[in-house]
């Protein structure tokens, strides 16, 4: 797959469909590789008529990791957060949004639909109103706002994500499949073969569990979003899964709420992901929200 150099790092990225089609930027979540977005799912975008990039965040996949940085404290970085202090991380949402932007740069792509997954949201969020003249429009998936009064998910569910993954090959599979199971859409049959060949798929290409720890600091780092959030005036979809068990449904409808004009689209039977059964009709979300943006 290629690469460029954009915002001081390396960034590995990989398209779909005609160059001459309009841009979708899709952005990864939290430890996630670009290929969350699978092959199958960018092409049903292409096919829509999407010149569709798909990318590694930096500290994950084949872009650059911030290894000198070093694995942070996560205890710390909630205390001083729930303390309202400032929280130390090696790179921020801010940096990871001009990252996607300096992609889209490189790529000679002026405006781009963005799109983005969980943090991925997030840094989709930073992106509308941090770079507005990029953003054609935005599509909130399974994100929130950083509202610290909402609720949140169980604390076993929490634990569960956060807990180091083991080493080895075999034990990482176990373990994120456990984690799969716990955050799967309960509307719709576990994909045991997808999502084992994905996290297989996914050690393979890069196991860097160190990277998805500095990503979560900057994720908390992050905070309360919702004063920028109201500055946003590219047309907005958020999606979100009735049944999400991590990020819960109040955050799609809190970003919604918050976002001037959002469209809010909730998808019952949907947990924190994209069981093959909802993809048709998220890529038809994605595809009418662009085309009412362009008008």
């Amino acid at each position: 797959m290629p690469n460029v150099t954009a915002n001081g790092i390396q960034i590995e990225y990989d398209t779909f469909g005609d160059s001459s089609f309009p841009a979708l930027l899709l952005v990864a979540g939290n430890g996630a590789q670009m290929i969350f977005w699978e092959v199958e799912f960018c092409e049903l975008l292409a096919k829509k008529g999407y010149f569709v990039i798909r990318f590694d965040n930096r500290d994950a996949g084949l872009s650059t990791k911030f290894e000198e940085a070093g694995i942070p404290d996560f205890q710390a970085a909630i205390k001083a957060a729930m303390e309202g202090k400032p929280v130390e991380s090696a790179y921020s949402l801010d940096d990871m949004a001009d990252d996607a932007v300096g992609l889209l740069n490189a790529l000679g792509i002026e405006k781009a639909h963005i799109c983005g997954a969980s943090m991925g949201g997030m840094i989709a969020q930073v992106i509308a109103y941090r770079h507005p003249k990029h953003a054609l429009s935005l599509t909130s998936i399974m994100s929130t706002t950083g509202n610290p009064d909402l609720p949140q998910a169980k604390p076993e569910t929490i634990a569960a994500v956060l807990a180091p993954a083991p080493e080895g090959r075999e034990a990482y599979v176990e373990h994120n499949m456990n984690i799969w199971r716990r955050i799967w859409s309960p509307g719709f049959p576990f994909e045991e073969k997808r999502a084992r060949t994905f996290i297989e798929k996914s050690y393979d290409r890069s196991y860097y569990p160190q990277g998805m720890a500095r990503q979560n600091i900057a994720l908390i780092a992050n905070g309360d979003r919702r004063p920028s959030l109201s500055s946003i005036k590219v047309p907005t979809l958020v999606i979100h899964g009735a049944d999400d068990p991590l990020i819960l449904v109040e955050g799609g409808k809190d970003t919604a709420r918050v976002i001037p004009g959002a469209r809010l689209f909730i998808i019952n039977g949907m947990g924190h992901d994209m069981p093959k059964g909802v993809w048709a009709e998220i890529v038809d979300a994605i595809f009418k929200h662009a085309v009412q943006a362009n008008i």
